[in-house]
C-alpha cells in the first residue's frame, strides 16, 4: 500500500463478498462476547445499507445470549418501520427475528415521528439511560457497525453538511435533500467513543471513497467517513478485493 495512505486499525481484505460477510460476522461476535465477559452486558449499534446484511444473517446463527445485548441503530431514514428503506426493517429481517432478540432489548430510532428533532432528542436520552458504560461521561457502545457510501459518507454524515461538527448531542436530525429522505443519525461524539468498530465495505464502487478515507491528507467536508480516523477504540475494516482495488 502506498505510503500516502494510512489505514486506521486492522484491514481485512477477503476474496469475495461472501467471505467478507463471514469475517465481519466473526469480528462482530468476538467484540460482543468480549463485552459480555467484561461487563455482563453488551450494547451494539447497527448500520443499514447492503454491505453488512450478509454478516447480520450469519451473526443471527451464532450462539450469543441476546437477552443480555441491547441493540441500537447508527442511523435511520425518516420512514415507517415497515418501509422497504427502513434500516430497522432490514436488521429485523436479517438478524433480530432469526436470532430471537427480545423486543425490550431493541431500541429503534423512530423514523416515522412527525418531528425528527424530537425523535433525535428522545433517542439521545435512551442512549444515555440504557448504555450504562461510559467514557468521559458519554455512552461507550461495545460495537458499532459502519459502512462507507459511494460519496464518502458514513452513518448519515454527508459531504458538504455540518453534521460532522455537532458535539453537543449524541443524535441529530438530518434534513431531507432533493435526492434523499430526512434522517436520524448518531453523531461523532458517541461514534468515536465506541470500544470497537467493524466497518464493512464491498464492491468496486466503494474503492474511490475508501481511497479518500485512507489518504494521509483529506477533507472531512468532502469525505465525512474520515471521522473514523479519530475513533478511540479498535477499528476493523472488512472489505472485498474489489473495494480495495485489488
Amino acid at each position: 500500500m502506498s505510503t500516502t495512505k494510512v489505514v486506521p486499525g486492522l484491514l481485512l481484505a477477503t476474496a469475495s463478498v461472501d467471505k467478507a460477510a463471514v469475517e465481519a460476522a466473526a469480528r462482530m461476535a468476538r467484540h460482543i462476547r468480549d463485552a459480555l465477559k467484561a461487563r455482563g452486558r453488551a450494547a451494539i449499534a447497527l448500520s443499514g445499507g447492503s454491505s453488512p446484511v450478509g454478516a447480520y444473517r450469519l451473526l443471527a446463527k451464532d450462539t450469543l445470549d441476546w437477552t443480555k445485548i441491547d441493540v441500537f441503530w447508527v442511523d435511520e431514514r425518516c420512514v415507517p418501520a415497515n418501509h422497504d428503506r427502513s434500516n430497522y426493517r432490514a436488521a429485523k429481517e436479517a438478524l433480530l427475528d432469526p436470532a430471537g432478540v427480545p423486543p425490550p432489548n431493541v431500541h429503534r430510532m423512530r423514523g416515522e415521528a412527525s418531528d425528527p428533532a424530537i425523535a433525535a432528542a428522545d433517542y439521545d436520552a435512551t442512549l444515555r439511560e440504557v448504555v450504562t458504560s461510559k467514557i468521559g461521561g458519554i455512552p461507550s457502545l461495545d460495537l458499532v457497525v459502519l459502512g462507507v457510501g459511494d460519496d464518502g459518507h458514513t452513518a448519515s454524515l454527508f459531504p458538504g453538511e455540518a453534521t460532522t461538527q455537532i458535539t453537543d448531542r449524541l443524535v441529530a436530525a438530518v434534513p431531507a435533500r432533493a435526492d434523499r429522505e430526512a434522517r436520524l443519525t448518531l453523531t461523532v461524539p458517541v461514534l468515536e467513543n465506541a470500544r470497537a468498530t467493524v466497518l464493512v465495505a464491498v464492491g468496486a464502487n466503494k474503492h474511490p471513497a475508501l481511497e479518500r478515507v485512507w489518504a494521509a491528507n483529506g477533507s472531512l467536508d468532502e469525505t465525512p467517513a474520515r471521522v473514523i480516523r479519530g475513533f478511540r477504540g479498535s477499528i476493523t475494516w472488512v472489505i472485498d478485493r474489489a473495494a480495495g482495488g485489488m
